[in-house]
């Protein structure tokens, strides 16, 4: 009766071969199996116990022999013609012997051979404007010889294909101002007039000022009695260029991060001037007037729904927006995908 052996080449598993011949008992399997077969049994004699075959250390080398390690590739969204190799590195300038690829897409999925997914020749997976839905795991089935004469081996590789998107930033601000009893309507002609400089302000740097909130609030001050103060919070944005080619914008003026640095700048200075302005008056103070040190500002990062950042998860790329696992979602824009175990897709938005 002939056995089966598997065959293990450095991290790659090779087979199933059958034993016999040139090949014999020369696997690297076989060879771990009679060793701890011989080491048991040389324990058990010098105990004096009955030999039991060692059966299940066999079957969990098979089985640890058989799994197929799952290799993370992350594909930019939309990007036109990212590709997967069929091979390992050590086999990537090694002549091969009528090799022949088999891909198997993940259920669901664009299947190779479509409108959205190609094999080439020589067993790469193109993928055509890459979109979300592609995501999933990617089996390649690769047989080759080494030589005429050598029996054929099968090596089979995982791709665990993730989606993802660069992230996108902001500025968020908080400020406050002395102002004209709550409900007055020089506090509604004030507020207009204050975004319509701030929106200009950030206008020529291609980015967009939103108002968050906007709130009268009575404060009893130290030492002092009551006064009426304005809460205002409001983000910075940087507009996209409008293009879908990636780099395509290689000058410094689409960086949105230096984008938002500057109108970070020109903010700051308009509230610093503010406070010179009231420093050098000679008449009373105004009714509205900037409260200095009360700018405050937060650099805020966002995903996507759908999309996470987890460094840990994805150690290859720690600052992507890299799409949800099945078990995850993340339901607005933020930056985490939480735990949904009812989720069985890629990219939930809600669980």
């Amino acid at each position: 009766m002939s056995r089966v052996h598997f065959r293990l080449h450095g991290n790659e598993v090779l087979g199933p071969v059958p034993v016999g011949g040139a090949v014999g008992m020369e696997g690297a399997s076989w060879v771990l199996v009679r060793r701890a077969r011989e080491s048991r049994l040389l324990r058990c004699r010098r105990r004096s116990s009955k030999y039991l075959p060692p059966f299940p250390l066999l079957l969990l080398l098979f089985l640890h022999l058989q799994a197929s390690p799952s290799i993370k590739i992350y594909v930019m969204l939309h990007h036109k013609s990212p590709h997967i190799l069929c091979v390992t590195k050590r086999l990537r300038n090694v002549e091969l012997i009528d090799p022949t690829f088999r891909w198997h897409a993940p259920i669901g999925n664009a299947a190779p051979e479509n409108s959205s997914v190609k094999v080439t020749e020589s067993g790469s997976l193109i993928f055509h404007n890459f979109t979300e839905e592609m995501s999933g795991i990617y089996t390649c089935s690769l047989s080759y010889k080494r030589t005429a004469e050598e029996l054929e081996k099968t090596l089979q590789l995982k791709y665990v294909v993730y989606a993802y998107s660069n992230p996108s930033f902001s500025y968020q601000f908080s400020v406050r101002y002395h102002s004209a009893p709550c409900g007055s309507i020089y506090n509604v002609s004030f507020e207009k007039k204050m975004l319509q400089i701030l929106r200009k302000l950030v206008d020529d740097l291609s980015c967009e000022m939103k108002l968050l909130k906007s709130e009268c609030h009575h404060v009893k001050m130290q030492r002092a009695g009551l006064q009426n103060e304005l809460f205002f919070t409001f983000s910075v944005i940087p507009i996209e260029n409008g293009t879908e080619e990636v780099d395509e914008c290689t000058d410094s003026s689409c960086d949105p991060v230096e984008r938002l640095d500057k109108a970070k700048s020109l903010i700051e200075r308009f509230f610093i001037q503010q406070v010179e302005v009231l420093e050098e008056r000679l008449e009373p103070l105004p009714e509205i007037y900037y409260i200095e040190g009360t700018l405050k500002t937060v650099w805020i990062t966002h995903c996507n729904p759908g999309y996470g950042m987890n460094a840990l998860v994805h150690p290859k790329c720690p600052d992507c927006c890299v799409i949800c696992s099945p078990g995850s979602f993340n339901p607005r824009s933020g930056t985490h995908c939480l735990q949904c175990n009812i989720s069985m897709v890629y990219g939930a938005r809600k669980c």
